[in-house]
């Protein structure tokens, strides 16, 4: 691809990137007249300014990211050939760390192909481009996918908020097989429900697959309250696994019908009971009625959807813990987690302590986990580890 644009970084500002750094910012750039020019996501040959060739690159001239290195040999082919081999890669990883065809499949440029997700349901695959780049790579993209996986459907969710700042435009599309019932996915021995049509994300959380495993390991013949619940993964699990009770709390009527299906699947409805509530609310009636339970799981959407957010989120987290630690039974468990970017595991680990101890609980941190392993992390992006997760006894 010797013919390709080429786009180069002012002086010193390549040192980075030379160690393995795969984004140039758009102070970094030498944003001449003719790089400006440049369509969103086009690629292009990233060099120093010496002259020096950095590799292929997405270019977007509009945005914070404005390369991201694709191909560190400056002279590789970028198409569906390469773009399957990367998907193969990706697949064969999964398949030796949750071997069955439900995984996140492509987790960004921890996979190679950065702005692009894809979450694996058996033979339906769900896409988010969330970059222009990958976008612009078009049908490529997609004959890859068909070509190593051969899948049913892949229904396209480009409707996430990364797209804006791109300044891409949001849509839904479904390529095959329309779909017309929620999918079936097999987890950690159970079956559960996900409609990537309607639900959050892709419509399943893949990133939490090993901290609801853990703590259902803890709830066999214990009362367990699930908040924030969305499709059952942690509550019906911990019914699977042997509680005696479980409540499963969310505001989205959606997400509780997924949820019922799961506890109908794995035949432990009758130890689950739903209600749609708020969380809040339904924490603090709880308190008030001096309800305990075992086992209370608190995983919330994100609180904080940019940096300025990131105060008030802090605060949220510490009312969602002193709100949840009330109604930990005594030497029961509390779980909280934040999938909140912006927000870092210091100051989250911080705000849970507060709220425990504001609740008037000793505590001891039993866990502290993040994203499974099918969320990979690129060695030079750790700020990309967004999920943060606690596990904690209470006297």
């Amino acid at each position: 691809m010797t013919d390709l644009p080429v786009v180069r970084l002012q002086p010193q500002r390549h040192k980075r990137l030379r160690m393995g750094h795969p984004w140039a910012f758009s102070n970094e750039i030498q944003m001449d007249n003719a790089a400006k020019a440049l369509a969103r996501g086009s690629l292009v040959r990233l060099e120093a300014s010496h002259g020096e060739a950095l590799g292929v690159a997405m270019f977007n001239p509009h945005t914070l990211i404005a390369a991201r290195i694709i191909d560190r040999d400056a002279t590789a082919t970028i198409d569906a050939a390469w773009i399957a081999r990367h998907i193969a890669r990706a697949r064969d990883l999964r398949e030796l760390l949750y071997p069955g065809g439900n995984y996140r499949l492509i987790h960004a440029e921890a996979d190679g192909l950065p702005g692009l997700i894809v979450d694996r349901y058996g033979d339906t695959l769900v896409v988010q481009r969330n970059a222009a780049g990958i976008e612009k790579l078009g049908d490529a993209l997609f004959e890859a996918l068909e070509k190593e996986l051969s899948p049913v459907r892949i229904v396209v969710r480009d409707d996430s908020a990364a797209r804006q700042l791109e300044g891409l435009g949001a849509s839904e599309s479904v390529r095959g097989t329309p779909l017309d019932a929620p999918l079936r996915i097999q987890e950690s021995g159970a079956t559960f429900f996900a409609d990537p049509r309607e639900g959050q994300k892709t419509g399943w959380f893949f990133d939490q697959r090993d901290n609801r495993a853990f703590l259902a390991n803890l709830c066999a013949g214990k009362r367990v309250l699930d908040v924030y619940c969305y499709a059952g993964g942690f509550g019906v699990l911990a019914a699977k696994r042997g509680a005696t009770a479980v409540k499963l709390v969310d505001s989205s009527q959606t997400a509780l019908d997924l949820a019922k299906l799961a506890a109908d699947a794995n035949g432990v409805s009758a130890q689950c009971i739903f209600e749609k509530a708020d969380a809040f609310e339904f924490l603090e009636s709880q308190a008030r009625a001096g309800v305990v339970y075992d086992v209370v799981s608190a995983d919330p959407p994100a609180f904080a959807k940019s940096r300025k957010d990131v105060p008030m989120a802090l605060k949220g987290y510490r009312k969602l813990a002193r709100a949840a630690a009330k109604l930990v039974a005594p030497g029961g468990i509390l779980f909280v987690a934040s999938c909140s970017h912006n927000i870092e595991p210091g100051p989250f680990a911080e705000e849970v302590a507060r709220g425990v101890s504001e609740a008037g609980r000793n505590a001891r941190i039993l866990r502290v986990a993040g994203a499974a392993a099918d969320h990979p992390l690129h060695p030079h992006l750790p700020e990309s580890a967004y999920l943060k997760a606690l596990t904690l006894a209470l006297d």
